[in-house]
């Protein structure tokens, strides 16, 4: 039997352990964790007309570079929200630096509390800070350590109101051409219950961004140390990139610190794991661009995740192998009895930017093989939730079409966009879509924003009114009647010159574990749970500290 999700249907089975804590003063508490609360992380733009001047030259220092500046008269429009994307259009690199929030939340979407992540209008102990880029929508998704304690997420060491500082380089890999001359860190945030922040800075994603991060912490030191698994992209310059560039691409192994930022020096890239489209038999690629991760999680002690976006590669989702035997052809599922990655990828300088990195990087088995370049149908995977060995849940963020006045008509005619559904089969040994959650989603439906203009861009002749395209993070809650509560966060369309400025959603949706048929799920809707206002953006969400694959305790 098919069970609807409305605020009615899950607030009883799922605020019940949320008022249980605040009976005992638990909630109440300006703390992230708990029983029954989620953490969702956001960013609000600083909307300043004097963070762009009209005829601004960008991206900053261009003129530097190899590359140079972009033909056109420079910027063409102030830092006046959402105005300020059309520069995008002229500016491929274009994005502004804006405060992070996490927000712990109830199952139902009530803000408990709300924490303003270290930044340079209000730095942190040490003068710690961190920021993510305006609309760079593949940013500050949010992972639980491994023994639940710490939350994760990515972001830069960089000021409020930096022009284009997601695709700089980093200090510690320069690329000459890239067209975007200025440098900063990246860095990986981790957060404990009680709101207290740690930074660690690295060299990787050179040209490009950080995405997700997870600290592996089941065997540190007494102060909580350990080492991150991190996903992102890197290169924004031309080819052949510089190897500090290759390296710090796509999967990364980052050594977690106690210090301050000021007082760490980060050094050259480690990578985690690298996959080539040559492991099934394709023709190599641009070296370092498979590697264009995105969504990641751990499962039975095997890393897994996502590419959903970029030319090359493929489109699909991936796992770590550790043992060396469980994909001779670049497909397969995890060995028994593999193990967590302690250490990073060994690798030969002298080949890497001839060949790339070794690749121990599998598709997992059932999953798209089909390279992008020939791909005749693609997928857009992002976040991905075990519910169990044999239940996983894959976000689809839609192809973000706006290519002309049909964007919405075909927002709601994709068939891939959504929650996907995919089941186990031991027999095969490969994995199975069931089926793909859609319903009140409003794939392709305008939705009115208050603040936000109305009618036509005049610079891209497309509407403002943005339009769910499909989803991206996403986390999920084993429920004991045999029901799986799932919370995902929007992707949209529309006419903004940059779809990832658009105001977005958080929804949320139950669903029968182990049913595996579409019929089965047929009364099972969406329903939104929070509405990201003027100004502001939603971008991950998690289960709040306390809590270990799916369960709170």
């Amino acid at each position: 039997m098919a069970i609807a999700i409305d605020r009615s249907a899950f607030r009883p089975t799922l605020l019940a352990l949320a008022i249980a804590c605040a009976s005992t003063g638990a909630i109440a508490q300006p703390d992230f964790g708990g029983p029954g609360m989620l953490v969702v992380s956001r960013s609000v733009y600083d909307n300043l007309s004097s963070n762009v001047q009209t005829g601004e030259v960008l991206p900053p220092q261009c003129a530097s570079t190899q590359a140079g500046c972009p033909s056109g008269n420079g910027a063409t429009n102030d830092g006046t929200y959402p105005y300020v994307w059309n520069n995008a259009l002229y500016d491929a690199s274009f994005g502004v630096t804006a405060r992070v929030f996490l927000d712990a939340i109830t199952p139902g979407g009530e803000v408990v509390h709300s924490l303003e992540v270290p930044n340079s209008l209000h730095p942190g102990d040490g003068h710690d800070q961190l920021v993510t880029s305006f609309s760079s929508k593949s940013e500050l998704a949010l992972n639980l350590s491994a023994d639940g304690r710490y939350l994760t997420f990515m972001g830069y060491v960089a000021p409020v109101n930096a022009i284009d500082v997601s695709n700089s380089n980093t200090p510690g890999a320069n690329d000459p051409t890239n067209p975007d001359g200025v440098a900063y860190y990246r860095a990986v945030a981790r957060v404990d219950r009680e709101g207290h922040f740690t930074f660690t800075e690295t060299n990787a994603y050179s040209g490009n961004n950080g995405r997700a991060a997870i600290l592996n912490n089941s065997n540190a030191n007494g102060n909580g140390d350990g080492f991150y698994y991190t996903v992102g992209n890197a290169g924004n310059g031309s080819n052949p990139q510089p190897t500090n560039v290759i390296l710090g691409a796509g999967s990364q192994f980052i050594t977690a610190t106690h210090e301050h930022e000021a007082q760490q020096t980060p050094g050259t890239p480690a990578p985690l794991a690298s996959f080539s489209v040559t492991e099934l038999g394709a023709k190599a690629d641009k070296v370092g661009k498979d590697d264009n991760f995105r969504g990641l999680t751990v499962f039975n002690n095997v890393v897994y995740f996502t590419k959903g976006s970029g030319g090359n590669g493929v489109n699909t989702v991936y796992f770590v192998d550790t043992t060396g035997t469980a994909c001779p052809s670049g497909v397969g599922v995890p060995a028994q009895g593999a193990k967590l990655p302690t250490q990073p990828l060994a690798y030969n300088p002298a080949t890497v930017q001839a060949s790339g990195l070794p690749s121990n990087v599998c598709v997992l088995a059932g999953f798209p093989t089909t390279p992008n370049k020939t791909a005749t149908t693609t997928a857009y995977p992002f976040g991905v939730w075990f519910a169990d060995a044999n239940t996983l849940y894959v976000a689809d963020e839609g192809d973000g079409y706006a290519g002309g006045t049909d964007l919405d008509t075909h927002a709601a005619a994709q068939t891939t966009a959504g929650l996907q559904k995919w089941v186990y089969n031991a027999n095969t040994k490969s994995w199975k879509l069931a089926y793909t959650l859609q319903n009140g989603l409003g794939l392709g439906a305008p939705y009115t924003v208050p603040g936000y203009p109305g009618g036509t861009n005049s610079v891209t002749g497309l509407p403002w009114a943005p339009a769910t395209d499909g989803l991206r993070n996403l986390t999920g809650h084993v429920d004991a009647d045999g029901t799986v509560t799932l919370w995902a966060i929007t992707s949209t369309v529309s006419g903004n010159g940059d779809q990832g400025a658009d105001p977005n959603r958080l929804v949320a949706i139950r669903d029968v574990l182990h049913n595996t048929q579409l019929s089965g799920a047929a009364q099972e809707h969406f329903v939104t749970v929070r509405n990201a206002g003027f100004g502001e953006v939603l971008r991950g969400v998690s289960l709040a500290p306390g809590a270990i694959n799916g369960k709170w305790f």
